[in-house]
């Protein structure tokens, strides 16, 4: 666990100055390797969206696909959690990455200051998280047929 304490050190440094420095940069690709340079895609295209709920202060990110529009991921930086299938497979089950390209977009969205933010009501945010989670579960299961 000592590069997620040094990934967070980084981002911490980096939502200090609110600016990406080179050896910010340098440190991050160490660490994340190919899913940096997908992050700042989704940066790039403004693929983050910060959903805050308007009395709980509990926010959520939705994250566009690197390359189809259409293509929304919920992400939460705590608890560690993305709606993708590289964060499944790749995070949870294999422990290959850190974290997927999305929660790394999110987490650098919201350290350099560039999300799009929404407020919503607290109910409406409870919505948003059991359709997503609900879309989410059955996208594992049928991952997890296929594999058998």
């Amino acid at each position: 666990m000592a590069a997620a304490a040094a990934a967070s050190a980084i981002l911490a440094g980096i939502a200090a100055t609110g600016h990406l420095d080179k050896e910010s940069l340098a440190m991050l690709q160490f660490l994340y390797q190919r899913n940096l340079a997908r992050a700042l895609r989704i940066l790039d295209m403004e693929g983050v969206k910060r959903i805050t709920g308007q009395n709980s202060k509990r926010s959520i990110f939705v994250v566009r696909g690197e390359t189809d529009k259409s293509d929304q991921h919920l992400c939460l930086l705590k608890p560690h959690f993305c709606s993708c299938p590289s964060f499944f497979f790749d995070v949870v089950v294999r422990h290959q990455h850190l974290c997927c390209k999305h929660q790394l977009a999110a987490s650098l969205a919201e350290a350099l200051r560039i999300c799009k933010d929404q407020t919503v009501s607290d109910q409406e945010l409870a919505i948003l998280l059991l359709e997503k989670r609900s879309k989410r579960n059955r996208r594992q299961v049928h991952y997890a047929l296929q594999e058998k």
